[in-house]
Parts: structure tokens; sequence; C-alpha cells
């Protein structure tokens, strides 16, 4: 995106305010130092102050130079963050007196309150106040502070709920840079905890974002209402423009101050104005923080174009096939050449013996004739390091499979993990860069193009899909089991590759999307996520973006949304799980399908497996059912806090041929002709086909849910019924008469079969052929809603990277 908005930074200035901290020792700035900052930042211009340092004898001139009637003091310590709750932000009348006065009164109150704060509730002492109390508490504090500040006071054009704005950096590990906004001042906390998502406080990737898209994403909160003079008793106190120039200044100083820049001499962790107050439209900071440190050495990059040799390789190796029983190997071995892998191009690692069903085997790796292009590792975790050692020292593969846990997720085996990164991170440092692996606690991998299986689940348990439509996509997940489950229960979604991560040891999120960005086998990403390593946040949601402007569609759910859970994914994946907040909006942002739920991700999915190639103009929905209620219930879901949808208009040619065949079918008594269409259970199956025809040639509908009322006697929705009436084999059903219609519309047309198991049967010839089914309307209507929302945005993220 090309922003039109410009600044003027001046980058040496403000680096020199970090290195005069630095050399006092301080990874923090002072509050006129934030204010110097901005001031060299080419936003607005902050508001004149004098520090009073403690203990020197300040001039009634100096104490009389700023302009006004009245200025405010505010204590200046590093640890005090919050001042007004410990009395030390105080406005007093601009006389020298008065001043000393008030003071004094702060350096003595503030660190008693303080103190008294930290002693209710020790849990939030700042670091350097843990474990004081009593009189060596308040001298600590009392001897941190460096002065008053003394700033020109500006009083507000209006001091009402939602007329105070926060802007802040902060430099996460999963995602780099982030810029956030929203309502400002004491209660921003609490603002951002009970609004509705998105409303109170905003956040997104300075790499990816620029402040005009900030800008319209700040455009939906309550704070810009309240700002533009949007609401009743409000006036503007701020222009677009300014907010525009402000955003594009944190994002640039972001940008530059950030590891990802390469000639970043420091790095800013933090920086918080809180709040901007408006004074004749000037956005006056009224407090602020900034805390900075340096860059960090970026590990060597793995070499993920040997994720080709993962997923498609020409020879396969295992290691851990026991002889005599089922185990987690031998199991592994069946599946790769149940997938119709040829035995010629697998071999074993196994000691003692020449074969094992017709598999070669051979007693380590240097006896092996050739270089593997994927080992899969099946033994136990404590064998692992000297295996990964020998692997690399050998050149023995081009990419490996790490198939057991006990590799991180427990403190017990972290150092293991430790040892096995490190041995990894040294082959990816040479020329060739050293094998990848995948896992460790992983499931491994379903390549249908690749001809291999190396889930450890016996086929009785989980019978192959070989009947289901494959599709053109991939399914990434952390959680092995996760992946499992969803093809248990939802057969139909049936992608091409299958992969589970586990622990990302060594490739990650970031690089399974980066790969099958440029896949040619591939059009849907899918991605179950857990956590993220450092910084492939960002590189995930970068590649997210690369392969929505090639024209593909990824599907996202990010697990551990509250305390409980990012506790439950760290245990379970060794890897901590980031803000939910930012890491959705940046998932959002790159232009991914973002998941609520497992169902919702379930249902999005499918739709996005089968919908790719169906064109989205916009957002207007026809919805048809032979069902009054479910006809009601389409209509009262095209809204939620989430999404919105609309209701189309059907044009007055559809009108007239709907009302043809419902003359034909002598229902015109019983029907009336508008959006949601109740057409009567009386309707038969060429009736729901033509309908759905009409209404898919109709310019002013983008997509069609409709359901088919399988109870009705008069639809063929029965498997092997002996009444040819009900048979959903019949020619004339609507199974045959639909499929026909859906493969001739440019247009999404999705089904609800509202019925039992009786009707699994119909759902799954539907379904293969191309038609996503749902058993319940509102369900339907909701994951339709999203992701023509997801598409929409996507879209204008392609047009908006030609211009």
């Amino acid at each position: 995106m090309i922003s039109t908005a410009t600044t003027h930074i001046d980058y040496e200035a403000i680096s020199e305010i970090f290195r005069s901290a630095q050399n006092e020792g301080r990874g923090h700035l002072f509050e006129y130092e934030v204010y110097n900052l901005l001031g060299n930042s080419g936003a607005e211009t902050p508001p004149k102050c004098i520090l009073l340092p403690r203990g020197a004898r300040s001039s009634d001139d100096e104490l009389k130079a700023l302009p006004g009637e009245k200025v405010v003091l505010k204590i200046v310590s590093p640890n005090i963050i919050h001042k007004t709750e410990v009395g030390g932000v105080r406005c007093v009348p601009k006389d020298p007196d008065k001043i000393r006065s008030a003071m004094r009164r702060m350096l003595y109150e503030v660190p008693e309150k303080y103190a008294t704060m930290i002693n209710l509730d020790p849990a939030h002492a700042p670091e350097d106040y843990r474990g004081l109390t009593g009189d060596a508490l308040e001298d600590a504090i009392r001897s941190d502070i460096k002065g008053v500040l003394m700033v020109q006071f500006m009083p507000p054009d209006s001091s009402a709920f939602g007329n105070e704005l926060i802007v802040g950096l902060r430099n996460t590990r999963e995602f780099g840079m982030i810029i956030s906004a929203g309502l400002g001042g004491t209660d921003t906390e609490l603002y951002a905890e009970r609004f509705r998502k998105g409303q109170a406080i905003i956040a997104a990737s300075c790499e990816l974002i620029d402040g005009d898209a900030f800008f319209e994403l700040f455009r939906k909160t309550i704070s810009y209402k309240k700002l533009a003079g949007l609401t009743r008793g409000q006036r503007r106190v701020v222009t677009d423009e300014q907010l525009i120039e402000c955003f594009t200044s944190f994002i640039d100083m972001g940008r530059h101050y950030s590891s990802m820049n390469p000639d970043a001499e420091f790095v800013i962790t933090e920086m918080e104005i809180n709040p901007y107050a408006f004074t004749d439209f000037l956005m006056v900071p009224l407090d602020g923080m900034c805390k900075f440190g340096f860059p960090e050495p970026q590990f060597s990059h793995r070499p993920i174009s040997k994720i080709d040799n993962l997923l498609h390789p020409k020879n396969i190796g295992i290691i851990g096939v026991s002889t005599k029983r089922k185990n987690f190997g031998r199991i592994i071995m069946d599946n790769i050449l149940a997938e119709g892998f040829s035995k010629e191009n697998l071999c074993l690692l196994k000691g003692g013996v020449n074969e094992i069903d017709g598999v070669k085997c051979y007693p380590d790796l240097k006896a092996l004739p050739e270089k593997l292009d994927l080992l899969v590792v099946a033994v136990g975790a404590s064998q692992v390091p000297d295996l990964v050692d020998d692997v690399v020292r050998l050149d023995a593969a081009n990419s490996v499979m790490l198939i057991p846990g006990g590799m991180g997720e427990t403190e017990e085996s972290q150092e293991r993990a430790a040892k096995v990164i490190a041995a990894i991170n040294e082959a990816h440092a040479t020329e060739d860069g050293g094998p990848v692996f995948l896992g460790a606690n992983c499931m491994g991998v379903v390549s249908h193009p690749g001809r291999y299986d190396t889930w450890f689940i016996p086929e009785e348990k989980l019978p192959k899909n070989s009947k289901n439509l494959q599709h053109r996509a991939a399914l990434i997940s952390q959680s092995g089991a996760f992946m499992l489950h969803r093809s248990s229960q939802c057969p139909e979604m049936n992608p091409a590759y299958m992969v589970s991560l586990g622990n990302q040891t060594d490739l990650t999120l970031g690089d399974m999307v980066k790969y099958f960005k440029d896949s040619d086998e591939v059009d849907v990403i899918a991605v179950y996520a857990e956590g993220f390593n450092d910084l492939d946040g960002l590189e995930f949601c970068a590649a997210v973006r690369d392969a929505v402007l090639a024209g593909k569609e990824v599907v996202f759910y990010k697990a551990g949304r509250t305390p409980e859970g990012k506790s439950a994914t760290s245990g379970h994946t060794a890897s901590l799980a980031g803000d939910y907040m930012v890491c959705e909006s940046c998932a959002r942002q790159a232009g991914a399908i973002v998941a609520r739920n497992f169902t919702e991700f379930q249902d999005l999915f499918l739709l996005a497996e089968n919908m790719a190639g169906k064109k989205i103009n916009g957002n207007r929905l026809a919805a048809v059912s032979g069902a009054g209620f479910e006809a009601v219930g389409m209509a009262d879901s095209i809204q939620s806090d989430d999404y919105q949808i609309r209701l189309a208009e059907f044009s007055t040619e559809s009108v007239k041929r709907i009302t043809e065949i419902l003359e034909t079918k002598k229902l015109t008594g019983l029907v009336t002709v508008h959006n949601p269409l109740d057409i009567n259970p009386s309707s038969d199956d060429e009736t729901h086909a033509f309908v759905a025809e009409v209404l898919s040639e109709d310019a002013g509908i983008d997509a069609i849910v409709i359901g088919l009322d399988p109870l009705s006697p008069a639809m063929h929705t029965l498997y092997g019924s002996d009444n040819t009436a009900f048979n959903m084999d019949a020619d004339n059903g609507i199974v045959q008469l639909l499929t026909k219609v859906s493969k001739e519309s440019e247009k999404p047309i999705i089904c609800v079969i509202d019925g039992g198991r009786l009707y699994d049967p119909m759902r799954d010839v539907l379904n293969s052929s191309g038609i996503p089914v749902f058993q319940v309307c509102d369900r339907a209507v909701a994951a339709v809603s999203l992701y023509i929302e997801a598409r929409l945005y996507a879209e204008r993220i392609r047009t908006e990277s030609l211009i």
C-alpha cells in the first residue's frame, strides 16, 4: 500500500535522544524526552514544558516562562507510569509560590501513596521495587524521582467521554512492531475489555499497513465517531488528515526503530501517548512513555525450497520400524505403502534384518546407497539429538520428519530440544543450508501428490478418502490431533496436503505458507496455529499477503484467545501463544479468512475448497427454502458483531420467471416472491433447481443459500429407497438437477439439508459434486457471510497493489 500522507521525521535527532538516555544508563525516556521525540516526528507539536530537577532552586522567571494562566505539574520517575493514581499530576495557577508549594507536596506525597499502592498489590510492583516494604520502599521510590515536569496547560475542547485518543507502538515477539490506537484516558484498559472487538482499540503490523489503511480501520471505532462529531451532542475536534498524519508518523517510526530494519541503531520496545487531547484542532499529548533497546541478531534462514523434497520425495527412509509389533514406525510404513508409494523407493534403517514386508533394510545412515529426500524418525526422543548430528554430518537427507515428542513440551525436555535446534541452525548456516526438519512432536504429512502418508493412525481407525473429491488445498496444523479429528469428522474436507508441524523445532507456519503460496498444486491454504516462533507471526502474515495477491485463499484459526487457552497451547506445542487481538488483526489485514472457533474453521475451509473458483462480486445474498422457519432463520442470520451481509433485491425478470414456475406447479396462492423466498413444502425438485438457476443468472445477486427440505414428500432425498418418488438417484431429483445448475453457475450456491443421519448420503453426494452442504441454515449464512466479506477484502488488497 502507498500512503498519501508524508512525514518529515528527523531520525538523527530522535536517535540522539536515545543515545543521551543510553549514556545515563537508561532504557527509557522521561516524559519531556518523549515530547522532544514527538517534536522531531513530523506529527503535531507537543506542549511546551520545563524540567524542574529535584533539589534545584528555580527562579520566578523560569516558573512563569510557559504561556497561559495555569500550568500542569507531573512527577518524573522511570517507574511511575500511572501518575494520576498516586497524585503525580496537578494543575495549578501559574504563580511561582503556588508552583513551588505544589511541587514540594508532590515530592513527599507521591512516594507515600505509591508505596501504599504497592503494599496493597505487590504483584504489580515494578521490578526495581520487588521485595521492598516500609521505609526501604519509600526511599527507593523517592530516590528514583528525577524532579517535576512543568507543562503548558492546554484546555481540551471537550471533556466528554471518548474525546481522548491513545496511540502506541509495541515491539512484539511474534509480529514485530505493532501500532495501536483507540479510546484513550485512564480507563483505556476497561474500554478495550468491555467494548466489543474492534470498537475501542485497533492494532496492526507496521510492516503490513500504512497510515491511510490504518485510518480506515480506525474509522470503525467508537473513538473516531466521537472525535469526528458523529454522535449526538458532539462536534468534530480533529481532522481526518491530522489523524492520518499521526498514524503515518508512528508507523514510519515503528518501521525505522525495528528489529526488521538492518540499519536500526535502536529498537523501540514500547511507546505510548495516552492520551492525546484536542484543543482548537490541535492534537495535544498529555502524557507519554517510551522504552527502547537494541536490535537482536537474526538467525540464518531455513532452505524452504527443500520443503519440496519433503512433500514430493523420490525416496523415503524410516527409522523406528519394529519387526515384531505394529508400533508407530510400522504403521507409518504401512500407510506410506497404502497411499501408493513404491517399495523400491522406500527403505528402513534397521540392523540385523535384510527386509521387512519386502522393504529393504540398511543397518545405519552410512550404509545408505544414496541421499534420502525424506527421513522419517519414529524413535524415542532420547535418540534424536545424536541422530540429528549424524544426518547433518553425513548429509544423509534433504528433509527430516521428527515424529517423537519430548522435544521441548516440558521443562525437562527443553535441554534436549535446545541441543537439536543448535545443530539444525548450524547446518542452515552452511552453503547448502542442510536439511529441513518437520516437528518434533508431529504426526507428519499426508501428501496425495507425493503419494505417501506418514500418519501413525491405522486405516481401520481412519479409512482412506479415496472416493471423495480431492481439493487443491493444503491444511497446515500445529496440532496433529486437530487435523486428525477434522479429517475424521468432515471427510468431505479432503485437501491435497495435510501437514502437522508440531513444535516448529525448525520449519514454521510462516515457512509452510511461503512454500504453498507459490505451489501450482494449491489454491487454498488452511492454517491452525497455537503459537509463533520469534517474528514468525510477521513472516506468516507477509506470506499470507503474498498468497492473497497471487489469487489464493487462506483460512486461519488461532488458538489461545484466553489466558487459560494461552497456557494450554504453550504446554502443548512449546511455543508461547501471542496476543490474540494482535494476531487476529494482523492475519485479517494480510487477507486471511479468520475463523472464531473450530466449527467455523471447518465451515470456512469447506467453502474455500469449493468456492475458490467462483466469482464474488458483492455481498448480496438470495435465501431460499421450502420450510418457512428456514427462510426466516436465514434472514435473521445476515448480521452479527463480526460480519454483515444483505439480502438482495430480485430483478423484475427473476420475479417473472419464478412466478411462471410457481403457476405451472400451482403454488402461486401459497408463495409470495421476495427475499427470503419461502417456496412452500409442496415445491418439488424441479422447482428448487429452477429457482436456483434463475437466481444464479440475476446480476443483482452474488450468492445463493438454498434449503432443500429433505423431509418434504415432494423431494427426492433418500438413498436406496424403493419408492421412486423419494430416491435421490432419480434423474429428475434435486441432486442431479442442482449439481448441473451449480457447475454452470459462476456464483456460489450453498445448500442446507436440515435433517438427521438418514440424509447423510445426499449430503455426501452434493459435497463430492463441489456443492457445500450445511445441516443448519444459520450456520450456513454465518459461514457464507464471513467468507464473502473476506473474499471482497482480498480483492481490494489485489486492486490496491496494482495502483
